[in-house]
């Protein structure tokens, strides 16, 4: 973090989750229709402080600055976002795992 030494990483002992390759996947998405730039990323990840670092993973940083960037924009607002998240978390605990057989 802001240029601390933090050692090698060895990606091959990381097996990603659905989400977060969902987090990768949206990132490119909407970045390429023009929702968002790197810059924009940056910002949105720097005005997050000491403290996200600390206790947030990766992807759920990425995923804070996506939506930031995304709510600056336009492509929806703070109460459509949650009414969503509502809807979806009333499907179950299980909606959307891909670990599951269908």
């Amino acid at each position: 973090m802001g240029g601390t030494d933090a050692g090698p990483i060895c990606e091959s002992e990381h097996d990603f989750s659905l989400w977060e390759k969902r987090v990768d996947a949206l990132m490119i998405l909407c970045s390429g229709k023009g929702f968002f730039t790197v810059d924009g990323l940056r910002r949105a990840l720097e005005d997050m402080g000491e403290d996200a670092f600390e206790n947030m993973s990766y992807y759920e940083r990425w995923i804070a600055a996506i939506n930031q960037n995304l709510v600056e924009k336009g492509a929806y607002s703070l109460e459509e976002l949650g009414a969503k998240m509502a809807e979806v978390k009333a499907r179950g605990e299980t909606y959307g795992d891909a670990s599951l057989g269908s």
